[in-house]
Order: structure tokens, then C-alpha cells, then sequence
């Protein structure tokens, strides 16, 4: 079977791949060995920030005045986690399979493999194997999975990955967690409102390490605060469990030794090429993939990696606009037309290097776009970072009584641009687009005086870091 476009992976990344080559008239084939709407849909994103909505409204409530006393109880675990089935489509991909279908891409259901320039071979759970060539690329959109570390008895202690975390059906008593990264922290924030004794043991410094330092900060105070442990400088050598089941042990550098229900270790990821066939083009199998700001695999005129896969950016929204970029680059390839790869040309992924928005959804959130101050001095930026506490903001008093925050805006001093914007506090999820308007339209210090924010919001926290700025 021959089409123009073959993606292989159906996840958020490769459906939006799909989408641009069919809209622009490319006959298009998707590949999938799993459900259709990927890891985001099913494991990681949705399921995710389903489990942690209930517990993040309940603390903001509890922080109203007339509205405390009526949340005061706990949780109701059965509900949140049938909200959590619900928004992971219980598992099953009918409507992502419907949405795909609807654009008119073919899906073959298998696993997919490169066999050489243009060709994908299609393993189906039942059949012979068959190949597909396209015309004109191949996009690799497998995303990646969870990095689990080769320690001694953790391969038949059964531990927890993020998309057990993120599927749970019954709530541990007792959970150790490892890592210090946004899997880590939003797992802990989940499970010990929903009734775990959470313990969060850190091999570094902190947690959020690649955030302004403030931002581990504050959400490890908080998880301590909750109930949580937190603990630091805490490296796990081994892990124990007879049979699999039964409870863990997590043995720390020292020898002591902590002991849980169930361990998740939130470590990392690692890229889904490993078994896709990149020997047969001269790539190393298990390797991230390095690309051109088009996506397109360095070396190949036809190969793209798009999403995770290229270790640009790991985050689902980044990836999407990924997909948008290159599934455009493919199709003005494909019918001969020029393409703009220039810095924010539209076949170019410019944002991955200067403007990736990312939060976490803990409690307190934690949102952040661009540079930190470390990164842009690192780059050889000249910038001062302007700090602002957000309690002194009056929307951010009236959104929560106590209300505690910070601000953070990292100012390039020769080009009078914002490089980078870090808040910290409850509800800033939804400050944070404005941030990056600011840093991917590079907009002048200058005329961001001119953008007035309405009072009261906590939005007011932008007026009061120019102000701070200018002295």
C-alpha cells in the first residue's frame, strides 16, 4: 500500500501530524500498536490532571472565607477516581478512532517498523505482516516511555510507573516515591490528599530542578504541609519485595531502609525507538532522534521526529506544535512550495529553543515559559530577574485567604525583552498564556507597560514586576 504520508504512533503528536498532511491533500497513514490518543490520553495528561483537579478545588475552597467549614471532609475517593476513568475514556479509543477517521487518514493497527528509506512494515495482532511506503515522509511520533533504573530486585519488585500512578484503582496505604520531577510531585499531591502516606525521596537538591529554585521550594512546603515526607539527598541503591507483592522496601546509599505498599519510581524517560527499525536507515535503535527545527531527521530528506522522540521539548502541548510545523514543512515539500525555516518562520519549531510553556498542577501550581534565570545567563544573555511576592497582589488576596506565591520575570537588559516568567501559587495555571505571549512575541518591555491587566486579578502581578523593573 503506498500514501504520501506514513505517521507512525497515534498519539496526540502523530494525529496532529495527520491532520496537517490531510488538510493539506497528502494521502495519510497512522500506525498504532496501543490505543489510539497515546500515552497523553490514556496515562499521563488527562487521567493525570483529572486526579488532581479534585484536590487542588478542595484546597482553594478551603481557603475561602463562608466556604471552608463545608470541605472539611475527605475526599470522596470512588468519585474522584470515576472521574478519572471517565476523562482516560474508561481505556477504550472509539471516539479517538472516530476523530481520525473523520479527516480521512487510514488507521493500521499494529506495530509499526521501519524497513528501509520510505518504508514501514505493519505487524497487526493477527495476520501477516505488510508494508506501507510513502511518497513522501515518514513521521516518527512514538513518544516515549518510563525510565525505570537497573537496580538491584527492582525488576521483580512489580513498581509503579506513571501510567500505574495514573491508573491506580484502589489507594495505597503507604507510597514511596522516586524522583523529584513533575510526574513525582503531582503523583504525591494526588495520592496523599486522596489517603496515602507518601514519602518523596530525592536523589538532588530538590524537587522541579529544571524550574527557578523557588518553584521546588514552595511545592515541597506544601506537600510537607499535606502530610507528605520529603526528603533530599536521598538516592535509592535497592529495592525489595517478596514475590512481587506484598510490601516494598526502598533501600537508600546509606542502608536505611523505607517501607511502603507500593514504590513509583518517576525517574525519567526514555524514547520508544528502540524496536521501530532505525538500524535499517542508519540510526541507532533506543536513540532520541536529532532534527532540524522542521522536525526532519538530520541526513534524511523523508524521516521526521516529531514529538518526545526528538528530546527537544517532553511535554504533549509542545509536541502538538511540533506536529503542526512539520506536517505543514511536509506538505509544502510534498507539493513543491517554499519552506520558511527561518527563527519563527511557519516551518520552523523556533519555540522549542526560546518559549516552552509547561506547569505543574500541584498545589500550589507551578507554571513557567522561556529561560530561568540560570539558563539565560548560561547562554551568555545579560538579564536581571525582577521577583515579585504574589500575596501582595489584591486579586491573589481575594482568590485565597493566605495566599502565597511568587513571580519571577527574567528581562534580557540589552533588548529590553522578557526571556523567561516563573509563578508560583494557587490558580496561576491560566496566567501563565499571557507570559508566553510575552516572551514568543518578544514584546518590548516598553509597550508591555501599555498592557493594562484588570483589577482585581491576579493577573495584576504583571504590573507590579514592570513596575519593580523600572524602579
Amino acid at each position: 500500500m503506498e500514501y504520501d504520508v506514513v505517521v507512525v504512533g497515534a498519539g496526540p503528536v502523530g494525529e496532529n501530524v495527520a491532520d496537517r498532511a490531510r488538510a493539506a491533500g497528502l494521502s495519510t497513514a497512522v500506525v498504532e500498536n496501543e490505543l489510539i490518543g497515546g500515552e497523553c490520553s490514556y496515562w499521563a495528561c488527562m487521567p493525570s490532571k483529572a486526579l488532581l483537579r479534585p484536590v487542588t478545588a478542595r484546597a482553594d475552597a478551603r481557603r475561602v472565607p463562608g466556604l471552608r467549614a463545608a470541605v472539611r471532609g475527605p475526599l470522596d475517593v470512588a468519585e474522584v477516581l470515576a472521574h478519572r476513568d471517565y476523562y482516560a475514556s474508561n481505556w477504550k479509543d472509539d471516539g479517538q478512532v472516530g476523530w481520525l477517521e473523520s479527516i480521512g487518514a487510514d488507521i493500521h493497527r499494529g506495530r509499526g517498523r521501519l524497513a528501509g528509506p520510505r518504508q514501514v512494515t505493519v505487524e497487526p495482532p493477527s495476520g501477516e505482516r505488510y508494508t506501507l511506503t510513502a511518497r513522501h515522509a515518514v513521521a516518527v511520533c512514538t513518544g516515549t516511555r518510563a525510565l525505570v533504573p537497573d537496580l538491584p530486585g527492582l525488576a521483580g519488585a512489580n513498581p509503579w510507573t506513571s501510567r500505574e500512578a495514573t491508573s491506580a484503582g484502589k489507594v495505597p496505604d503507604r507510597l514511596v516515591i522516586v524522583g523529584g520531577g513533575v510526574v513525582a510531585v503531582e503523583m504525591a499531591t494526588v495520592w496523599q490528599a486522596l489517603g496515602s502516606r507518601v514519602t518523596v525521596l530525592v536523589r538532588g537538591k530538590g524537587l522541579l530542578a529544571n524550574m527557578e529554585p523557588f518553584a521546588g521550594e514552595l511545592v515541597a512546603e506544601a506537600l510537607t504541609e499535606a502530610g507528605a515526607t520529603v526528603r533530599t539527598g536521598a538516592p535509592v541503591a535497592a529495592v525489595e519485595r517478596d514475590g512481587g507483592d506484598g510490601p516494598v522496601t526502598a533501600v537508600l546509599d546509606d542502608g536505611e531502609r523505607v517501607e511502603a505498599d507500593e514504590i513509583l519510581f518517576a525517574t525519567g524517560r526514555a524514547p520508544r525507538t528502540d524496536d521501530i527499525g532505525l538500524d535499517t536507515v542508519g540510526l541507532k535503535p533506543g536513540s532520541w532522534l536529532t532534527v532540524d527545527d522542521s522536525c526532519r531527521v538530520e541526513g534524511s530528506d523523508w524521516l521526521y521526529g516529531v514529538g518526545d522522540v526528538n528530546h527537544r521539548a517532553l511535554m504533549t502541548h509542545e509536541g502538538k506544535y511540533q506536529a503542526r510545523v512539520a506536517g505543514d514543512a511536509i506538505a509544502a515539500r510534498a507539493h513543491g512550495k517554499p519552506v520558511d525555516t527561518a527563527r519563527w518562520g511557519a516551518h520552523s519549531a523556533t519555540a522549542d529553543h526560546a518559549a516552552v510553556p509547561q506547569v505543574v498542577f500541584t498545589d500550589p501550581e507551578a507554571a513557567a515559559v522561556g529561560l530561568t534565570l540560570a539558563q539565560a545567563e548560561a547562554a551568555g544573555h545579560r538579564v536581571r530577574a525582577v521577583d515579585y511576592d504574589m500575596a501582595s497582589v489584591s486579586g491573589a488576596g481575594l482568590y485565597a485567604d493566605g495566599y502565597r506565591g511568587r513571580a519571577r520575570m527574567v528581562v534580557d537588559l540589552d533588548r529590553e525583552i522578557v526571556r523567561g516568567a516563573t509563578f508560583v501559587g494557587p490558580g496561576v495555571a491560566e496566567l501563565l498564556h499571557s507570559a508566553t505571549v510575552a516572551v514568543a512575541g518578544e514584546v518590548p518591555i516598553a509597550r508591555l507597560w501599555h498592557a493594562v491587566p484588570a483589577y482585581p486579578t491576579i493577573s495584576e502581578v504583571w504590573l507590579r514586576l514592570l513596575e519593580t523593573y523600572r524602579g
